[in-house]
């Protein structure tokens, strides 16, 4: 019965993801980012709670792999076919066949990239206590700035020209499809209690983050990523360089 609790967490971020994609596609911005947030929220829990309660099987780990390709390969897929759509004189997939453009479509060459970086962490024993590659999640959470800017960002314009740029999406677009398989060691947010000696980084990615939020709002997600590579690396050196 306990494990009834992750797998429901599971299925919430799956939930929410396919509504994420509804929202996205007919321009509920703010709808789609509270949704894609509540996926991260039950993705994160899911895994810390079936760990806490010591209910992980096999079961879990299908159904996460499968919430997380919807909710964070489908999701950023989607966002940036629908910011390249608003960069075009198309407002509907019709007219785009219509007229033989199909530049939106190479938004969904991070969803076929997220496909497999879900597949090789299943198989992958170097993952159980770090990440090889970018997680899905947190590249979600990159191109998630994209409506972020557009419900709150038209102050902005440096920001505002990146996202109406075709070709800066296209090289997003292909950059973050790479670092989704890279051989990149990355830190796990798989927290095995609350000790800070055994999580400091994790802890330092965290309280980073937050500065981040404070002091630049939607825009400190970029800086988040980099400083979460950057933390990344420092520790794998570090204890590379222990042993």
């Amino acid at each position: 019965m306990k494990s009834i609790i992750p797998n429901f967490l599971t299925s919430l971020n799956l939930f929410c993801g396919c509504i994420a994609v509804l929202s996205f596609l007919n321009h509920y911005y703010f709808t789609g980012i509270l949704l894609v947030l509540l996926s991260a929220t039950a993705d994160f829990f899911d895994g810390f709670v079936a760990r806490l309660m010591n209910v992980q099987s096999e079961l879990g780990k299908e159904l996460d792999s499968l919430a997380d390709m919807i909710s964070f390969g489908f999701v950023p897929g989607t966002l940036i076919y629908v910011a390249f759509l608003n960069n075009s004189s198309f407002s509907s997939f019709a007219e785009l066949l219509e007229n033989q453009y199909y530049l939106p479509f190479i938004g969904f060459i991070i969803t076929v990239f997220s496909g497999v970086r879900l597949a090789k962490f299943n198989i992958d024993k170097r993952q159980s206590q770090s990440f090889i590659g970018l997680p899905t999640p947190a590249n979600t959470l990159f191109f998630l700035t994209i409506p972020l800017t557009w419900v709150y960002g038209e102050e902005n314009e440096f920001v505002n020209e990146m996202i109406n740029n075709n070709y800066i999406l296209t090289l997003l677009t292909l950059l973050f499809s790479f670092l989704l398989i890279a051989e990149l060691p990355l830190i796990a947010l798989k927290f095995n209690g609350f000790n800070l000696k055994n999580n400091r980084y994790r802890y330092l990615l965290i309280s980073s983050g937050i500065v981040f939020v404070i002091l630049f709002g939607h825009l400190s997600i970029p800086l988040i990523l980099v400083s979460y590579i950057c933390i990344s690396c420092l520790e794998h050196f570090l204890t590379k360089a222990k042993t």
